[in-house]
């Protein structure tokens, strides 16, 4: 008996830490906001990172949700976490909220629930400057492979045929070896790709002229609450529709988001 009754204060407590959102969230006893706890993996510039100055979080996933919670009365606070400690995070109500360059896949939505695509990727590789051997995706066939634990690039990397696949904890120690020498070529979303190369200066490394597929980015909630994600996804159409997400995506891009992505409303 005291066993349940203890259980039930549980439940009632918890019942009170969501009231208003369906989710996990608390509230902000200085704003009176609702709490939108968020993870993501600050190592994925130009979607998440960690200014070296303020310690501020910074990317275009940043600007994204706090965006969004501004739209839907929510205080955003963020935690720097590992990519594949995010989903069991949002299953240990951890966290409300995972944004951090994660692809829709099926198998991942068997876990979670996502809201509707707020960016459209795909997978690239990065080499050294004078490797001459990789080209197209047959190039990586049998060679050495660098990817982020729990990507949609180590899924692909184990894909390719021959392929001797290394695994990091986080995509900038990836990138670290393949300058090293270390692997031949590191299979990661273009986007990335694309910010680390230009950021490099003079460290020998270019993007591939290869991509390996398209995906959809999604912003992940703890699968069945309804709640949360309708909101997640009402406060992505107004910024949509009002031209903030427009104005973020020409901040970190440098070009107009794609007319089928503004569409998904």
């Amino acid at each position: 008996m005291k066993r349940w009754f203890a259980l039930l204060g549980v439940l009632l407590l918890a019942g009170v830490l969501v009231a208003g959102c369906g989710g996990n969230a608390g509230s902000d006893a200085s704003s009176g906001k609702q709490v939108l706890r968020v993870g993501m993996d600050a190592s994925y510039p130009p979607f998440g990172s960690q200014d070296q100055d303020t310690q501020d979080y910074v990317g275009y996933d940043v600007d994204i949700i706090r965006a969004i919670g501004e739209q839907e009365g929510f205080e955003v606070q963020i935690s720097n976490r590992s990519f594949d400690g995010l989903i069991p995070a949002l299953q240990s109500h951890d966290i409300d909220v995972a944004i951090n360059d994660i692809t829709i896949t099926d198998e991942r939505r068997q876990n979670v629930d996502f809201s509707k695509r707020y960016y459209i990727a795909g997978l690239g590789a990065v080499v050294k400057a004078d490797n001459d051997t990789i080209h197209t995706a047959k190039d990586l066939e049998g060679k050495t492979l660098g990817v982020s634990i729990g990507s949609t690039g180590e899924e692909a990397a184990r894909k390719i045929p021959g392929a001797n696949v290394r695994v990091f904890n986080a995509i900038n120690e990836a990138f670290l070896e393949v300058q090293n020498g270390g692997v031949d070529a590191v299979i990661n979303d273009i986007p990335t790709n694309e910010y680390y190369v230009s950021h490099t200066g003079g460290q020998g490394v270019r993007t591939a002229e290869l991509a390996l597929t398209r995906e959809d980015l999604g912003i992940a909630v703890l699968k069945g609450n309804a709640e949360l994600l309708n909101k997640i996804d009402d406060g992505l159409a107004k910024i949509k529709k009002n031209g903030k997400f427009t104005e973020i995506y020409k901040k970190w891009f440098g070009k107009e988001p794609p007319a089928e992505l503004l569409q998904d409303e």
